[in-house]
This record gives structure tokens, sequence and C-alpha cells, in this order.
């Protein structure tokens, strides 16, 4: 059940019902308010006279007109704690009132949201007005329980060739994006963005490097449970999380402040669970519950492509598969530069429509030894024809998986370019030509055999009397093609 539900819920044998514990804190708001005993960069120290604050709840001080979030963090004793601000504490001085609220923090979450711009707190940064919503939510949430999400699998479209083929994602799964600067990982954003986002009205909540620590570290969990508010109402949802070794990075240096003891490269011990809690929080929901959904992309940025370091392999274990992109690749003109070898899916062909699955079930076992294949033949051995054969073949499945920017391809031109090159009816085309051929084989598709087209967009099996009619089609395009050469 949402909050929203819990909060409309009237009676229980007759009386109000108590609404939940972690939208409320103990409910008691008598408490003297605390005193600021120290402030060190975005960690403030408060004592209090009566008992402490729960961890999590909202704490305000206010400086004239301005009024600064403290989330408690960490209790010293039984009178002090430690918070980190949700603001620059420049001005604040000890002695200083603190007020607590009994609740954690929260946002306003609502249609209104689209379309938007906001900080960590939601307060605009579009130049227009305030929400006015009444509706709000906790940013710290539990996931749904595994009564209200849904078993299987359902397949998620990106309209990306290398990702569809190779590294299928779904719907309310986990995809972690893992790479170095200048590798491409923008341009696959919006591609992913765009692949679910039809309408166009997204909402984006922003902390740059610029903004307080403390925005910084609660920004993922504003965005998720923005995104968690559509998911109640049916809608399915994509949060990208840019990313989480710089959230981390945030949280490290509010923690080394609070006192926590450093683990390894000094971060704090609770930074996987920290990172396990917020993308437990995506997933899809059962149709009882609205059949919404809420696809999570974390985001961690390498150095020097080293996808060993501590962040990186804390979500490549706690997600469902990664997509790792190489600088190598990318120089190359490889776009985008997903790398194969150690990318991957853990859903695998299970989430892929019957007509993938059976097109592209070896694909990454083909792919790899293509690999092995170039590297052994960049000694300049001596091949065998069939050695040559499959390495010609790879080289054209490699050109056929490169993809212009903002240009998305179909389930059925997918299956199309891939059953065209592993039956071999691309190896006359010269490699540096694939690209081409393959846009000329897609308009035939799409002006003159729609027919064919229309199957394979249903994402059916690979029937015998399909196959023969793509056959046909491949077959034709490519006299076509090569007639308008000259070959």
């Amino acid at each position: 059940m949402t909050v929203s539900e819990t909060d409309r819920q009237q009676t229980v044998n007759g009386s109000e019902a108590a609404p939940p514990a972690f939208l409320v804190g103990d409910g008691n708001q008598n408490h003297r308010p605390g005193r600021v005993t120290a402030v060190c960069g975005s960690v403030v120290e408060v004592e209090f006279p009566d008992s402490l604050p729960g961890i999590d709840e909202a704490l305000l001080l206010k400086d004239g007109e301005r009024t600064v979030v403290l989330e408690v963090a960490h209790h010293l004793d039984q009178r002090t704690l430690r918070g980190i601000a949700m603001g620059y504490t420049e001005g604040l001085f000890r002695g200083m009132p603190v007020e607590r609220t009994g609740k954690p923090i929260t946002v306003p979450v609502g249609p209104e949201t689209l379309g938007r711009i906001f900080n960590a707190l939601r307060e605009p940064l579009d130049g227009r007005e305030p929400l006015t919503q009444a509706e709000r939510w906790p940013i710290h949430r539990p996931a749904p329980s595994l009564a209200a999400q849904r078993g299987g699998l359902e397949f998620l479209e990106t309209g990306i060739k290398s990702i569809d083929l190779l590294a299928p994602l779904v719907r309310g799964g986990k995809a972690g994006l893992i790479g170095g600067a200048g590798v491409g990982k923008t341009v696959l954003l919006q591609e992913l963005i765009r692949a679910m986002n039809q309408t166009r009205r997204g909402v984006a909540v922003f902390a740059d490097a610029d903004s307080p620590p403390g925005h910084q570290y609660i920004c993922p969990y504003t965005a998720c449970t923005i995104g968690e508010y559509f998911m109640s109402q049916g809608r399915h949802v994509l949060v990208v999380y840019d990313d989480l070794t710089k959230h981390a990075d945030a949280y490290r240096r509010a923690s080394l402040l609070l006192g926590r003891p450093p683990g390894r490269e000094a971060y704090p011990a609770d930074i996987f669970y920290l990172h396990a809690r917020l993308l437990a929080r995506a997933t899809k929901l059962h149709e009882r519950h609205g059949g919404g959904s809420l696809t999570a992309l974390p985001i961690a940025t390498t150095q020097a492509g080293n996808i060993s370091a501590y962040i990186p392999t804390n979500l490549i274990s706690i997600t469902d598969g990664q997509l790792c992109l190489d600088a190598r690749l990318f120089n190359e003109g490889v776009r985008p530069a997903i790398d194969m070898g150690l990318s991957v899916s853990r859903v695998g062909g299970k989430a892929q429509p019957a007509l993938l699955r059976r097109l592209a079930g070896d694909l990454r076992l083909l792919y790899a030894q293509f690999h092995e294949l170039e590297t052994f033949a960049r000694f300049g051995a001596e091949l065998e024809p069939e050695t040559r054969r499959r390495l010609e073949r790879g080289r054209r499945l490699r050109e056929a998986l490169k993809q212009p920017r903002l240009r998305p391809w179909s389930l059925g031109r997918e299956a199309a370019t891939l059953f065209a090159i592993r039956e071999g009816l691309v190896d006359e085309i010269a490699v540096e030509q694939v690209s081409e051929f393959l846009e000329a084989l897609s308009r035939r598709l799409t002006d003159q055999d729609t027919g064919v087209l229309s199957a394979l967009e249903s994402g059916d099996d690979l029937t015998h009397e399909l196959q023969d009619r793509l056959r046909q089609s491949i077959t034709a395009a490519q006299r076509a093609f090569l007639a308008r050469r000259g070959e």
C-alpha cells in the first residue's frame, strides 16, 4: 500500500487509523529545542535537553529568513547528535536553536512535477512557481514487498541493437552503466531515456558539483520517490542515477566529518547498504497494485577503465547486469562503445521475445570468439578458410551493431539485421558498406515488404515460411544495392 493510500484510510474498528510511523516519527512535538554546539563543513552537531530524535528525522535551523534542513545521521551520546545539513552552513553559529519536526524529510509528489527541474529538496530551478501539492512522501521509503511485486520478466525495448540483442533490459530491473569520461555515456543515456519517455515530459532532480554535500547525498532518494509516485499510478518510470560514484564521494565526505571510521578507499562501511537500499526500490508491481514499474539505471564513473574499484564492484553485485563502455572501442569508432566481454545481463534471453531469443541465443559467444580470432589475426598468422570466413562475418556483425546517435531501431529491423548476418547474406557486402546496406534493407521492409516487417514486429517465433520470405527480401535488397554500386 502506498503512503497516499495509507493516509486516505479512514477507520479501523470504528476509529481513525494511525498513520505510519515512518511518516510522523514518534508524534511528540513537546520536546524542547536543541542547540548547535559545533559546525564542521556540512555536518552540524546538536545537543538536546530531552531525548534525542530518531535517525533520519528532519530538524530545522532558522537563520533569519533562511531555513536549513538537517537530517539526523549519527548519535554521539544520550544528548548529542550529528546531522547532515541540506544546504550551505555559512552563517550558522554555536547556540543556534534547532527545532524538531517529528518527521523525516519529505517531498511533494504528483502530476505537477512533470516537465519541471528541481533541486534535491524540490525547490524549483526552472524559474517557475513552487509546487502546491499537499501530498508529500518521505524520501527514505522501504522497497515494495515481494507480495506486491510481479513475477516474470517483461522485455524493455530500447531500440539500441547492441543492448536489445546482446544485453537485454527488463522493466523494473536494475542495470548498471560503467565507464570512464568521454566514452559516450551521455549519448547512450539520451537513447535510453528517449526509449522510455514517449511523451517527452520527464522530471529532472538536479544537484551539481557546486551543490551542498547534503543535496548531493539525498538527490537520488528524491528522484526515486518521485518515480515511485508515478509507478504507484500504473506508469512505467526510468530513473537514471548520474552518477553513484559522485554520490558515494559526497557521502564519504560527510561521513568522515561525522566521525565514522573509514573503510576501503576511505568509504564508510554502510555505503553498500545505502546503494542497495536505493536500488531495491526498482521493481515492477503486480497488476492488483496498478502494474507500474520503476527501472533503475545507476551509473559509475571509472578511472582509466578500472571496473574493479570499490563503487563499480558494489554496483555489479547489486544490479541485474551491467553495460561497460570502453574507451578503446569508442576511439575506434564503435558507437555505442559497449564492451560485450565485460557487459553482463543476468536475465539473458529470458526476457527477449521468442524471435530475438532464437536469433540471439548464442550471439554473445560468437561475438567473443570473433574478438579472439581478431586478436590472433593481428599477429599475421596464416588462417584457414573457415576461420577467415568467421572473422569476416564477425567484422560485419560489429559494423551492424554500430548505431548513429538518436536513431533507434524497431524490433523487426533488429531481427532482420541479425538474420541477415547469421545467414551469410551480408558476406558479399564490403565491411565499410554494411551500415548503408542495412539502411537500404530497412527501407525496403518498410516500403515494400510490410507484411514481413509486421510479422517480425510481433516478436513471435521465426517460422519456416517467415524465414523464406525474409530471405527473399534480403536477397532482393542485396541485388539492388550491389547494382547501384556497380558491382
